[in-house]
């Protein structure tokens, strides 16, 4: 079989993987980044470069994640997990603190991680052996009515925009952690939010519908000509989790053309909806098989949430995904199928929206 020069064998990645979310850069800041210790060597979370270049992980659109409050903090593994809005003095600490360190990491080394504004960037990036990073905001508290900050943060990079992380914002509502439970949780966008995603759509922004509840997601899809996208969910039909997308919401995105990334995070995979690592491939082929029959082959990728979930043991971290793609091919998978998944509905999906 033809490889392209990117690729190896011997235990190492056999596709190159386009990543739909994680939260890396959220992670490095709590950590105190370093040189000795962050994205390039020594931290033990999901993604470094080394556990990258060991599982294929060749870009990715990198989270800026305005964290909760220390006092907001609940029990992980709790069965409903709802968390207050955040002051906006404290997201924009923050965001801006996370676009800095990003604008570093990539600035540092260009060889190893590139910041990249279009596909052909993206392209470019894979091509010279750099890792393609996509700048992402999972939440926007720290923006404001006037939608000053979000023009200055696309100037800076910015992509891809979740207007809600799993808690209520000027905007709209993100549904909590809850399971068994509907993600219709409450109203939809506010005429703030409303304004925002109309922005984003002028400035080739993607739109990211994860963690809005239902009333949100149909006001975007009303709103918004482009394509809708989750760039980390899975199937609420298999999990009724209320970050899971219904068979309805999930015709939806088939009519427009849409894409879901497969979250990684177990508790949204299992059927029992445990936050449990133990978890076997064959649930995640179980969504992604449900996901091809909603979503059709091109409407199908990968969104892990690496440092962000926990991770089922058999991937561990990025130099794990080699053992997701042995699971494709176990199902049946051909390797054109596991290409589209892996690399090139997001190349599509994105090429729609960022240009």
């Amino acid at each position: 079989m033809a490889r392209k020069p990117d690729e190896t064998v011997g235990g190492m990645a056999e596709f190159a993987i386009f990543d739909g979310h994680n939260d890396l850069l959220s992670c490095l800041q709590d950590e105190g980044e370093t040189e000795e210790h962050g994205f390039f060597a020594g931290r033990e979370g999901d993604i470094t470069l080394a556990k990258c270049r060991a599982g294929g992980f060749a870009g990715g659109l990198f989270a800026i994640w305005p964290t909760n409050l220390p006092q907001t903090r609940v029990d992980p593994l709790a069965t409903l997990r709802a968390f207050p809005e955040i002051p906006q003095p404290h997201a924009l600490a923050d965001t801006l603190a996370q676009a800095a360190l990003f604008a570093r990491l990539t600035a540092r080394r260009p060889d190893d991680l590139r910041a990249c504004r279009s596909v052909a960037e993206i392209e470019a990036a894979r091509a010279a052996g750099a890792i393609a990073a996509v700048l992402h905001l999972e939440g926007a508290e720290a923006i404001g009515p006037d939608l000053d900050l979000l023009h200055l943060l696309h100037a800076a990079g910015l992509r891809s925009l979740g207007p809600v992380w799993s808690r209520p914002n000027l905007f709209g509502h993100g549904v909590p952690f809850n399971f068994p439970a509907s993600p219709d949780t409450g109203p939809g966008l506010s005429a703030e939010g409303k304004a925002l995603v109309r922005e984003c759509e002028g400035l080739g922004i993607l739109v990211d519908l994860s963690h809005l509840n239902e009333a949100g997601f149909w006001d975007v899809a009303r709103l918004s000509q482009r394509p809708l996208v989750a760039t980390h969910s899975a199937a609420h039909a298999l999990t009724p989790a209320t970050r899971n997308l219904t068979d309805r919401q999930l015709d939806a995105m088939a009519e427009r053309g849409g894409l879901v990334g497969l979250n990684f995070g177990s508790a949204f995979l299992r059927p029992d909806g445990v936050k449990n690592p133990d978890t076997a491939p064959q649930v995640l082929i179980r969504h992604l098989d449900h996901l091809l029959e909603r979503l059709g082959e091109t409407g199908v990728a990968l969104g892990s949430d690496f440092d962000g979930t926990m991770i089922p043991h058999f991937l561990r971290d990025a130099a794990g995904l080699p053992a997701l793609v042995q699971a494709m091919q176990a199902a049946g998978y051909g390797e054109a199928l596991i290409r589209r998944i892996c690399w090139d509905n997001w190349m599509g999906l994105l090429s729609r929206v960022i240009g």
